[in-house]
């Protein structure tokens, strides 16, 4: 065939088989994709959400003070400087020292003449009026100035695959996508999928790759004192098998690939008594949205199914009796899946069990 027959035979061909991959799309690098497995060894799939946390008012943010925080407090005629305090040192600066008074764990300060004062919970302007109560004392109508030197009663955590992570200290009301600029941004190999609020021991339900990747503001919940923001590693990726094995915990993903009949034979499947047709998988697509499922294993171990691929965070039940709905199912894996997982607590809670 002749170069010229050749291209004519390629400029036809070529749009056609082009065209018919038209349904193909192209994702940035890092976009999620959802993938509902259609196993028909998947005899029963639940969609499960959970709405976001709803916003806070967006009020004028009132500093309180509390332990760890270092005052300057100035009384005129009284009290002018403070103590010495270290604040740390910079390759640039040095040792650095700022003079004041740092509020105890107590909640108090110690000042001159007065002794301990209770200024915890107080803002700015309360404790000035408070001292200038304590102070009428021993002076006639007493100057009081008060300011705060160093923020450090409200810690905030940023953990995992920051830029910076660490522990930082809110000075005024501060969103996520504000938090996670105090982290520099996220590192590259950053799971957003997992990533999630801890408030109070509980996951927030706040879906911060909706909010990074589809300027999602429901998601831009404001931060409170003490709460910690974690985004784990892509590379660290595991997922959980419990139930009727002999060894139930976390089993890694090698290279980030594992399906069922590879992490059930991890486990110890093998000699213990369980239902094969009823295995339980909770699958989390993020602390808002997961899925529920029930797997026929037997389809799989015949040869009737292929053997199911997992993902990062799965939690497989293996039943040792026949089990009813989900709400008994999590009423056993509940226990322990809280010890292994709390991203999944959001979404557990959803109403839609309580019909189960």
């Amino acid at each position: 065939m002749s170069k010229t027959i050749l291209g004519m035979v390629l400029a036809v061909l070529l749009p056609a088989v082009l065209g018919g991959c038209s349904r193909y799309e192209v994702f940035p690098t890092g976009t999620m994709i959802d993938i509902v497995d259609q196993s028909p060894a998947i005899v029963e799939l639940q969609e499960v959400s959970v709405p976001p946390a709803p916003l806070e008012p967006a009020e004028f943010f009132d500093y309180r003070v509390g332990p760890g925080d270092v005052l300057s407090i100035e009384v005129a005629g009284l009290v002018e400087r403070g103590n010495a305090i270290d604040v740390g040192s910079t390759e640039i600066q040095g040792n650095r020292q700022i003079w004041g008074f740092r509020v105890y764990a107590s909640g108090k300060v110690l000042l001159p003449l007065v002794g301990g004062v209770e200024v915890a919970g107080l803002s700015v302007e309360q404790v000035q009026q408070k001292l200038i109560g304590v102070f009428s004392t021993y002076i006639r109508q007493p100057v009081v100035s008060v300011e705060i030197l160093q923020f450090k009663s409200q810690p905030l955590y940023l953990l995992g695959k920051f830029a910076k992570p660490g522990l930082y200290y809110l000075d005024r009301s501060t969103s996520l996508l504000h938090g996670v600029a105090l982290g520099g941004g996220l590192d590259q190999k950053a799971n957003l999928r997992g990533a999630r609020v801890i408030r109070d021991k509980q996951v927030v339900p706040v879906d911060i790759y909706q909010l990074l990747h589809h300027n999602d503001h429901r998601q831009n919940i404001t931060l409170r004192p003490g709460d910690t923001v974690y985004v784990p590693d892509s590379e660290d990726q595991k997922v959980y098998i419990l139930g009727a094995v002999a060894s139930p915990g976390p089993v890694p993903m090698a290279s980030g690939r594992l399906n069922l009949i590879q992490a059930l034979s991890s486990a110890g499947l093998n000699g213990k008594p369980y239902d094969h047709e009823k295995i339980r998988l909770i699958r989390t697509l993020s602390p808002t949205r997961g899925q529920l499922m029930v797997i026929d294993l037997a389809q799989m171990m015949d040869g009737r199914s292929m053997p199911m691929p997992l993902q990062d965070g799965d939690i497989v039940y293996v039943p040792k009796t026949p089990l009813g709905g989900w709400n008994e199912v999590i009423s056993e894996l509940l226990p322990t899946a809280q010890l292994i997982g709390a991203i999944v607590q959001p979404f557990l809670w959803a109403d839609a069990l309580e019909d189960d």
